[in-house]
């Protein structure tokens, strides 16, 4: 019989059209679905738009799965449940029901012209490193060897990250 293999996929949720909350709880219920169960997930964070600072307010949270898929599977299901949650791409940094960003694969370094893990972008934005810090404060960055906690202490991103509820 052969063995699955089990992998921890680290994700990204952002909101900032309708009801953002809710886009993002049905994202997760998809993803513990479609992906894998998801072992920890971080406190709902308030952010300034980046990027496009004309738009609303992102909801963002951190996602901890266990997968036993690859990780294009993963994003093509991650785009599949965007599309079926209103998410369309018209516009880089436009606004959005959803956004699912995978961050980590495990120690995983790839990079494709579809995927790039870890996120190439994850080190320059507070909005993901606070809530990152949340749910692995101690997980350390396979290219840049620093925990989740010294590359927020490092960020020189000045959008303030404003925690919405609490674990």
């Amino acid at each position: 019989m052969k063995q699955v293999t089990s992998h921890t996929v680290v994700i990204l949720l952002g909101s900032n059209l309708g009801s953002r909350q809710e886009f993002m709880q049905q994202a997760a219920q998809e993803l513990s679905i479609q992906v894998g169960a998801i072992i920890k997930s971080s406190s709902y964070y308030e952010t300034k738009a980046w990027g496009n600072e004309t738009q609303p307010d992102f909801l963002n949270q951190v996602l901890v799965c266990e997968t036993a898929q690859k990780p294009i599977d993963v994003l093509n299901t991650c785009l599949s449940i965007e599309k079926n949650l209103g998410r369309d791409r018209k516009e880089k940094w436009g606004s959005r029901t959803i956004d699912i960003d995978i961050l980590y694969f495990g120690n995983e370094i790839m990079a494709t012209p579809e995927l790039k893990i870890p996120h190439p972008f994850l080190h320059d934005r507070r909005f993901t490193l606070v809530p990152l810090v949340e749910v692995l404060p101690d997980f350390v960055h396979p290219i840049f060897n620093f925990s989740s906690k010294q590359l927020l202490e490092r960020c020189t991103d000045e959008l303030q990250v404003t925690l919405l509820n609490s674990k």
